[in-house]
């Protein structure tokens, strides 16, 4: 499932009054439930054996969604992805790499430095390198290799 999806989906269930969705798509199933924080917690289940790559990124994002979300009090584990998020500034497409084929920028676990190219997007034939805002370590990857992105989407987590 397209992880703008998951995210439309999330905000849909965050602004209407419903308590829990759950769509099957082939043979993904995505489940989401509005906890009484306001807090959602989403399940991704595919009928296959093995997971995606898509559904483990999925998983990341969905994560780093609900770390960014009020924490509960409550009986809820603490999640272990927090930290800074760097926005697409531009609307274009999401390359993690300088060229085909050659080794991603950053990868998740990577320690970077403010300034450093973390990845590029392609907007109207120009390639723009973009930096990491602060120092830490690469905690989340948002957005898949050659996706577009819209301004203010979220790229990656710097914790």
């Amino acid at each position: 499932m397209d992880l703008r999806k998951l995210k439309k989906l999330i905000d849909l269930v965050e602004e209407s009054g419903i308590a829990e969705l759950e769509i099957t798509e082939g043979e993904e199933k995505v489940k989401i439930v509005k906890g009484g924080s306001g807090k959602e917690a989403v399940v991704l289940s595919p009928s296959a054996p093995a997971a995606s790559p898509l559904a483990a990124q999925a998983v990341s994002v969905l994560a780093a969604a609900a770390a960014s979300a009020p924490a509960s009090t409550q009986g809820e584990a603490p999640t272990s992805l927090e930290g800074h998020i760097v926005k697409s500034p531009m609307v274009g497409t999401f390359y993690r790499s300088g060229s085909p084929g050659a080794k991603p920028f950053v990868e998740i676990g990577d320690t970077v430095k403010a300034g450093q190219a973390i990845c590029i997007i392609e907007a109207m034939k120009l390639m723009n390198e973009i930096e990491a805002d602060k120092d830490g370590v690469i905690k989340a990857i948002m957005v898949e290799n050659g996706q577009p992105v819209e301004y203010g989407e979220s790229l990656m987590m710097i914790g």
